[in-house]
């Protein structure tokens, strides 16, 4: 394994006041002062897709990935402040720039056009993290949830390194965002590796890093750590819930008021909300009219594992289940899931033939339809 030797020095400029503080704590002066930082390090390249290297502030973790991976250090980029988040990723696709922010666990339309300035340090931090991914991979992906070839960043892979990674941000907001990260590298949404650098040790379990360096020791160590189970609570609630989640949802119009109501808690915290909503002249037939995730929730498949409890909740009770939507990861996951069956596709959605006051649907947008079907028993069976 290679060793990596680092001396940074800078000059002394002796001045009454640097003698003052030499004199006070016994400080020996010298024209300059240095710090050495010798530490083991992987070869760049051997097979790893996530690293770490955590250490207290001071204990040189920038010094040692700039000498190690040099330009590969994301530098801060401004964002315009008369510009939506959308439009900060220059030529790419717009398939491409929403796949790579849902990627990083920012899956909100609404938020996807404000400008910068407009939203929380969680939410900025993740678009901070989503364009550092794209300009170092340089490529315009062709979605979220492609594989292989198609992946973000396929074309011409690269190492990311993201300096105070999660910093400004709360620590469930931190780990939260790390986990998405660590599930989107992994699952081949995005496909780089990714060297985060940061002096908080609670993402280390939820990033799952193939190494992890500590400045704090200097102590090099290998090994995937296991993430944290997530264990949600499922309850019946009261339509007042929605209040909480509609300004984090892409549709703006009002609940029914003959909605089922559904939210998810995540310990002590809710976390999602779900409604679902009787389809008209169809017997025992819903559908799931409202899905939401809380921002700093987003990225850790919550949202797809409360549609499918709520649905199976439906099952149990003899009735269908569907899901329409319009938004990528939800489409992309259905897709892929063996629990939903695709049941149609609409380039341009038309409006339906009654309608609740300040109904806001699907008209006008392209949406897909799933249902959701009972899962197969350990024979095979199901429907």
């Amino acid at each position: 394994m290679p060793r990596l030797d680092v001396v940074v020095d800078c000059p002394v400029h002796d001045s009454f006041r640097v003698q003052q503080v030499a004199g006070m704590f016994d400080i020996p002066l010298a024209e300059r002062a240095a710090s050495r930082f010798t530490v083991e390090v992987p070869e760049l390249g051997d097979a790893w897709q996530i690293g770490l290297v955590v250490g207290p502030s001071g204990s040189g973790k920038s010094t040692i990935v700039r000498q190690w991976f040099g330009e590969a250090v994301a530098e801060p980029q401004a964002w315009a402040a008369d510009r939506a988040i959308v439009d900060g990723f220059g030529a790419a696709s717009m398939r491409s720039v929403t796949g790579l922010l849902t990627a990083v666990g920012f899956g909100s339309p609404p938020g996807w056009i404000k400008p910068y300035w407009a939203l929380s340090n969680g939410e900025r931090f993740r678009c901070d993290l989503a364009r550092a991914i794209a300009e170092a991979t340089g490529i315009d992906a062709t979605g979220p949830n492609a594989k292989g070839p198609d992946a973000i960043g396929a074309a011409r892979p690269r190492t990311v390194v993201f300096d105070e990674f999660t910093s400004v941000v709360d620590r469930t907001a931190a780990r939260t965002a790390a986990a998405a990260l660590s599930k989107a590298i992994r699952g081949g949404q995005v496909h780089c590796r990714f060297v985060a650098v940061t002096c908080h040790y609670d993402v280390a379990e939820w990033l799952a890093p193939d190494w992890t360096l500590d400045m704090a020791t200097r102590q090099f160590s290998r090994g995937c750590l296991r993430r944290p189970a997530i264990e949600l609570e499922l309850f019946r609630c009261e339509r007042a819930a929605w209040g909480a989640f509609a300004p984090h949802h892409y549709l703006s119009g009002a609940l029914s008021p003959a909605a089922r109501c559904f939210l998810a808690a995540w310990g002590d915290a809710p976390v999602a909300f779900c409604a679902t909503v009787s389809l008209v002249g169809l017997r025992r037939r819903w559908r799931i009219s409202r899905l939401v995730t809380l921002p700093d929730f987003q990225g850790l498949g919550i949202g797809a594992a409360v549609a499918e409890a709520v649905a199976a909740w439906h099952r149990q009770r003899g009735e269908r289940c569907n899901i329409t939507t319009s938004h990528p990861a939800m489409i992309a996951h259905c897709r892929r899931s063996p629990l939903w069956r695709a049941v149609g596709w609409k380039r341009c959605a038309a409006a339906p033939r009654r309608t609740y006051r300040d109904y806001r649907g699907a008209v006008g947008r392209a949406v897909a339809s799933f249902e959701y079907r009972a899962a197969r028993n350990a024979r095979g069976e199901g429907d």
